[in-house]
């Protein structure tokens, strides 16, 4: 079996049978008694945190091929965001079916009530774009570049995640902090990558003079 047949049919089904895990997991605990006196709110904690774990772990793919080298890792990248999209689509229904039983003037009236809820807001309407235009066919539509500055939106809907975990916590910050270093880290790896060419450059520049 070639390099391209294994990731096409064995670490792509893995990776995929692995982001079904933490579902299983809550579906599990829902059905044998896991969950708390708050099923409700267990439920839709657990998909936010998942949400934005999945988010990360999408941030990460790129920054992990450009250290190690492992450049098939970006065929999981896809797969990866899409659910993180399906866990924020969860998490996003949780509300308002389970909790606001679809009530939309509730809802309405809630968002700009509870800052929380706004900031969710953002997260998950920042990721619909990008989940609908994940497909090589948008890509080409898109053109590159414009594909490119779209689906940078990742990094409004991660750091609107991170506010949203970190205003629902309120005293207990220190879970979402953890989450707000590590994408700290990312966007600066992305600034360093993307100002290294500009040092380089003026560096050789500098140097140039130097021997004149």
């Amino acid at each position: 079996m070639s390099r391209s047949q294994s990731l096409k049919w064995v670490a792509k089904p893995a990776i995929f049978l692995l982001c079904l895990v933490p579902l299983a997991v809550l579906t599990w605990n829902a059905f044998t008694g896991g969950l708390s006196a708050n099923p409700i709110d267990d439920i839709t904690d657990f998909l936010g945190r998942w949400t934005l774990r999945f988010l990360l772990i999408t941030l990460s793919i790129r920054p992990l091929r450009q250290i190690t080298g492992f450049h098939d890792i970006m065929r999981f990248r896809r797969m990866v965001g899409l659910f993180a999209f399906f866990h924020g689509f969860l998490h996003f229904m949780t509300y308002i079916w389970l909790d606001q039983s679809f009530d939309v003037a509730e809802i309405i009236k809630d968002i700009p009530q509870r800052p929380f809820i706004t900031a969710g807001f953002i997260a998950f309407v920042s990721m619909i774009p990008l989940a609908l235009t994940s497909t090589r066919r948008w890509i080409g539509r898109l053109g590159g570049k414009r594909w490119q500055l779209l689906h940078r939106l990742i990094y409004l809907s991660a750091a609107a995640g991170v506010v949203h975990y970190l205003w629902i916590v309120k005293a207990d910050t220190l879970y979402p902090l953890r989450y707000a270093t590590v994408l700290a880290i990312l966007l600066g790896f992305r600034l360093v990558v993307h100002l290294k060419p500009r040092i380089a450059i003026r560096a050789a520049a500098r140097g140039k003079r130097a021997e004149v």
